[in-house]
């Protein structure tokens, strides 16, 4: 399939823009950040031609659906949900150095996907339960909550670090070239705020989905109880915000948990738990 050469490209340009973002908060230099910013831009352009053109072909060979619908499909579009949402955010607040703790999880996911023995990328029909125009809209919802919340882990990381290195001669460290703690925090804090409005969205119009095909609104299917954990992760670490005014170290570590629930509701139910989503690997 053509699309999986320019899917392989937007790895390769992932791959490239990870390295020069680590370049970047290794060397200070910005140059080299430049060069990471542009390749991880370079990586999502020939990425959304890559989905468009595999939509296409699934149109072509008779299956007709978005390219939304397998563990192959999910990986490479959170690939680009959190790059485009990272790079939108580097834009914003003028914090190239995010990069540096965001990317490596782009390329580690596109690699993955691209190269794994364990990912089949057939396009294949899809099964009478998933042919609902709720599709697009319950798994777009999620997976750019699901890129927020990667870019929140990145900046819970980030927060720790630089948070270590208080009492050190930054100017000396690495770890210097980072942003004020409170920087970190805010943007932590809104990042979250960004990704639970859509992972709601997600759960809600999964709901309706799940209602049109299987007369039920809730199952407590494994990826639903997973699903509304990783809801709850978030929902208790903004009311913990907003009335007991956590923040620092505590939000980080939280952004930090709540993108490993996350990846478990991601990833790990569709390896190691079975149920109605189990063939969806989404």
């Amino acid at each position: 399939m053509e699309s999986s050469l320019f899917f392989g490209l937007a790895m390769i340009a992932y791959i490239l823009a990870a390295a020069f973002y680590l370049g970047l908060f290794l060397f200070k230099n910005d140059k080299v950040g430049l060069i990471g910013m542009l390749f991880a831009a370079g990586g999502v352009i020939v990425q959304t031609i890559a989905l468009g053109m595999r939509w296409h072909e699934s149109y072509q060979i008779g299956a007709g659906h978005a390219p939304l619908t397998n563990m192959y499909e999910s990986l490479v579009f959170f690939a680009w949900c959190t790059t485009l949402f990272y790079l939108g955010l580097e834009y914003r607040f003028k914090a190239r150095i995010m990069g540096a703790f965001v990317m490596p999880c782009v390329a580690v996911a596109m690699a993955y996907a691209s190269l794994s023995a364990r990912i089949d990328d057939t396009i294949s029909p899809l099964i009478p339960a998933l042919q609902s125009n709720w599709l697009i809209a319950h798994v777009v919802t999620c997976f750019i909550g699901y890129g927020a919340f990667a870019v929140a882990g990145g900046l819970g990381m980030m927060y720790l670090l630089k948070s270590a290195s208080r009492n050190k001669q930054e100017n000396l460290s690495i770890l210097g070239s980072l942003p004020e703690l409170k920087i970190i925090d805010d943007l932590t804090h809104k990042t979250i705020i960004f990704g639970f409005m859509w992972l709601s969205a997600g759960i809600i119009t999964g709901a309706i989905w799940a209602n049109e095909a299987w007369g039920t609104y809730w199952s407590w299917d494994p990826k639903e109880t997973w699903s509304i954990i990783t809801w709850f992760v978030y929902a208790l670490t903004l009311h913990a915000r907003f009335t007991r005014g956590w923040q620092g170290r505590r939000i980080a570590w939280l952004a930090i948990v709540g993108f490993l629930a996350v990846f478990f509701t991601y990833f790990g139910v569709n390896f190691f738990l079975s149920g109605l989503h189990s063939y969806g690997s989404v």
